[in-house]
Formats: C-alpha cells, structure tokens, sequence
C-alpha cells in the first residue's frame, strides 16, 4: 500500500513502457548503424535491460516494491515485442497487465493481435499518427473484432506524438498528426458499445475534444499519465488543476485511469506524478473510495482483476 492524502492506496499503474533487450535490439535495426542493445543504453545513458525478459520483470517487481505500487500495466512498445511482456507477466501475474503495440496496416496485423491476445495479453495499442491511419480503416475493424472476441481493452494514442528515447538516440519519428484527432474515435466506439477504450494524457492537446467523445462515449476511459506537458499548446494554458476539475465533471471518478508513463532505469518508477497528481485531486476533494478508483481499481476492472 502506498501512503497518499487518502491513507494508505492499493495503486495500479495504468501506463508504464516495458522497454525490453528485445524492444532495443528492434530499436536498433531500425536506427542502422550496427550496434546492439547494450551500445544504444549506453548512448542514452540508461541501464541496458537484462536479455531475459523474466529477469527484467523482477527489475519492476523490485521498483515497484521499493514505492509499495501493487500493479503495473506494462506495455510492450513496439509492435513485434509482444512475447517480452507476456513472458513478464508469466512470471509476475498478480503484478502485472500485459499490453502491447500494434500496427493494424502490417498483413499479418489481427493474426499477431489473436496471437497476443491468446498468450494472455489483454489490451491493444493503438497508435493512429505513429503508423497513419484513420480508425475508419477496414483493416482497424478486424484488429477490433479480434479484441472483442478475446474482451480485451483498446488504447487509442490521439494528440502530440513524441517518443523520448527516439529523440535521445536522433531516430527519426516520420509521424502524421492528421490522425491526431479523437473524434476519429467516435463512431468507432459507438458502433461497439461493449468494447472498451483508454486514450491516454486526456488527449495529449486535444482536451475538448477528448472530453466531447467520452461525455457521448461510456466505454471511453482517460489515461492520466506522464506530466502533462501539452497544456502548453492550448491558449490560455489551463493547469492541471483545471485539466483534472474538467475531466471529473465530464467523465466522473469511474473513467480516470491513473498512470505514470515510467519507462527507464535508471530512474523507474516516475514517484513525482504520483505525488502530484494525488495532490491535486485532493485538493479538488474527491473521497477515498474515488481516489481507490482512479489510483487502481478501476484499471483492475477493466482487466477484470481484483
């Protein structure tokens, strides 16, 4: 349990990135110039991850313990390293939900998605500006009928784009942000009511308009990972304060997802979101019971874990 302004939380983080030996040996081939694992950690200045995924997991396990967090969610975060988080929450399944990457245009995209799926991964990501697609797309559908057929969750990224380890290591990010836009989303969760989605950072830039579909949506959940930092792009900047008064009032305690966005060692589990956030929405006066929601309980629903 970890101590907040509630008392003691069960906290289950919704968004933390299993950046794997097997996530940078893909990392690598797509920079080109020759070097493994251990040489791109090293150029960014990071811990190399433990090639056995299994003995990375007990990395998380350990962090996790030393901040006294129950659950993670860990993300596989590129499409072909599914089998790195499912081999994680093989040897750690009271600790950990599995989800991973997927590219919907790639030919072999829903056999992947009900390959993963079946090894016991239970939500899809989905990654609209970083692969260039409109959810409108016939090949999005089977990679939804996949995942309503296994009930899993879908993870919709909308907004600003940027991966941070990309931009240490200078690998181009050719991302297109006419697919930014959460409204894409709309018809799509419409048109499957018994499906589930996450967008993550309230839309990352696109807060009224990620507002709009949830309020006309009740199976779209908000993420409310990393620090936020595209409030900058809205004028007048809201703060966060504001950004998290507004989303309770549209979407209330039971649709907030709490998430950090750690991704690294050394610097894991990101503790200063915790804090802030759990500072904020105490002071908007949300209960414990709301606060044991948001901080854990309702991803434990979602993936159908107590």
């Amino acid at each position: 349990m970890l101590e907040s302004p509630w008392g003691p939380l069960s906290v289950a983080d919704s968004h933390v990135h299993f950046f794997s030996h097997h996530f940078f040996r893909m990392l690598a081939v797509q920079r080109g110039r020759g070097e493994g694992p251990a040489g791109l950690c090293a150029e960014a200045g990071i811990e190399t991850p433990a090639e056995n995924p299994a003995e990375f997991a007990a990395r998380w396990v350990a962090e996790l313990d030393r901040h006294r967090v129950a659950q993670a969610a860990l993300i596989a975060s590129l499409p072909g390293d599914e089998e790195s988080v499912a081999a994680a929450c093989s040897a750690f399944p009271h600790r950990f939900f599995g989800w991973f990457f997927l590219n919907p245009l790639a030919p072999d995209a829903a056999a992947r998605c009900g390959a993963a799926l079946s090894s016991g991964l239970q939500t899809v990501c989905l990654f609209p500006v970083m692969h260039a697609y409109s959810l409108s797309d016939p090949r999005v559908e089977e990679v939804l009928q996949t995942a309503l057929q296994h009930r899993a969750t879908v993870f919709v990224h909308f907004g600003i784009l940027s991966v941070g380890i990309r931009t240490r290591l200078d690998i181009p990010s050719p991302f297109d942000m006419r697919f930014a836009n959460p409204l894409d989303l709309h018809p799509v969760a419409l048109r499957h009511p018994s499906l589930n989605f996450t967008v993550p950072h309230f839309g990352a830039g696109f807060f009224r308009e990620t507002l709009m579909l949830a309020s006309l949506c009740p199976n779209v959940y908000l993420d409310t990972s990393s620090s936020n930092s595209w409030i900058r792009f809205l004028v007048p900047s809201p703060s966060l304060v504001q950004v998290f008064d507004g989303a309770l009032a549209v979407v209330g305690a039971r649709r907030l997802l709490f998430g950090t966005d750690s991704s690294i060692f050394p610097r894991g589990w990101v503790r200063p979101v915790f804090e802030h956030q759990s500072s904020i929405l105490h002071s908007l006066g949300i209960s414990s019971d709301d606060a044991g929601l948001i901080f854990g309980g309702n991803l434990r629903r979602l993936m159908q874990r107590s």
